[in-house]
């Protein structure tokens, strides 16, 4: 059967938010009848299929203007099928930033999916297909634990690189020389594994080296003092995992 033909249309995006108007747009793309994005608590009416691209706590009001025969998915990481219960439901979250400017390419990237009928996760699919992503099936009791490893791997990093940021400043260097050694310690952690792409003195064992650092976190950037020292801590533990573990 043809991607088409597996997803009810028109399928209505509900949510004007960055990932609606950008999943509209790119599906639009592929040939399929899309409509929208619609503001959040349309009713959508006479869509094959619906797609709630709103915030969280909104899931459940705007599934409930939609009738209750329609097919009905969300773009939540960390919620389940159980929001949308009393229909058929599936859930599809696009694994990826998508930033304020610009048009993001969802081809490669992964995406969470769920249904709760063979034909409701068949639709996820099939949607991942068009963009040209990549599916995986979270079950709802695995949710929060996924979309925590987003946050780790993608918010938390950014937010580790500001920290990164600040304190080269402070030694009068610009955060672009800091990008190629990110870019590379990314591309060794997707290659290799955490364990074996771990450089640095603490992978060396040189704890003078730590020491000399953690003194100049102190005195330039005081408040990044128990982040350094949290993180610190857990490369230690990183760098003692037995080599066969790895």
């Amino acid at each position: 059967m043809r991607e088409l033909d597996r997803i009810p249309y028109p399928l209505a995006i509900v949510g004007a938010g960055r990932l609606g108007t950008a999943l509209a747009a790119a599906l639009r793309a592929t040939g399929l009848e899309t409509d929208g994005p619609l503001g959040r608590g349309a009713s959508a009416e006479g869509a094959g299929a619906v797609l709630l691209c709103v915030p969280d706590a909104e899931i459940a009001a705007a599934a409930a203007a939609v009738r209750a025969d329609v097919l009905v998915g969300h773009c939540s990481g960390a919620t389940g099928l159980d929001v949308l219960t009393g229909r058929e439901r599936f859930a599809f979250h696009p694994l990826m930033t998508v930033p304020a400017r610009g048009e993001p390419d969802f081809a490669g990237a992964g995406a969470a999916i769920a249904g709760s009928t063979p034909r409701a996760l068949a639709v996820a699919e099939a949607l991942a297909a068009r963009l040209g992503m990549r599916p995986t099936t979270v079950a709802d009791e695995d949710r929060a634990a996924y979309h925590a490893a987003a946050s780790i791997a993608s918010n938390f990093l950014v937010t580790l690189e500001g920290a990164a940021e600040r304190l080269a400043g402070s030694a009068g260097v610009d955060r672009a020389l800091l990008a190629p050694l990110v870019r590379a310690a990314v591309e060794n952690w997707a290659r290799l594994g955490a364990a074996d792409a771990l450089t640095g003195p603490i992978a060396r064992g040189d704890e003078e080296t730590v020491a000399r650092q953690r003194a100049a976190v102190a005195e330039r950037t005081p408040d990044l003092l128990a982040l350094f020292d949290a993180l610190a801590g857990a490369t230690r533990a990183l760098a003692a995992v037995p080599e066969g573990a790895r």
